[in-house]
């Protein structure tokens, strides 16, 4: 798998699409402790369900960085 930020643009568009790009933006900011128990939950769901994107959103959940950065990266497509 590739850097989990490939999936990026698909996961907002799929967010926009839908108007939650900017709720899910700020559930982002303000539940980090809940992204890595997301993060984690998802991890243990891959010995049922193999996927690159739940093992890259998994990826992206688990470092505040990479949270932080999807929120604003959600925000910043909006705006584009």
């Amino acid at each position: 798998m590739n850097s989990p930020r490939e999936f990026w643009p698909r996961w907002a568009e799929s967010l926009r699409r839908y108007q939650l790009n900017h709720l899910i933006a700020s559930f982002l900011e303000a539940g980090n402790p809940l992204a890595l128990l997301g993060a984690q939950a998802i991890y243990f769901s891959g010995g049922f369900v193999k996927s690159d994107q739940l093992t890259a959103l998994a990826a992206t959940l688990e470092e505040e960085t990479e949270v932080r950065a999807f929120a604003s990266f959600l925000v910043e497509e909006h705006k584009g």
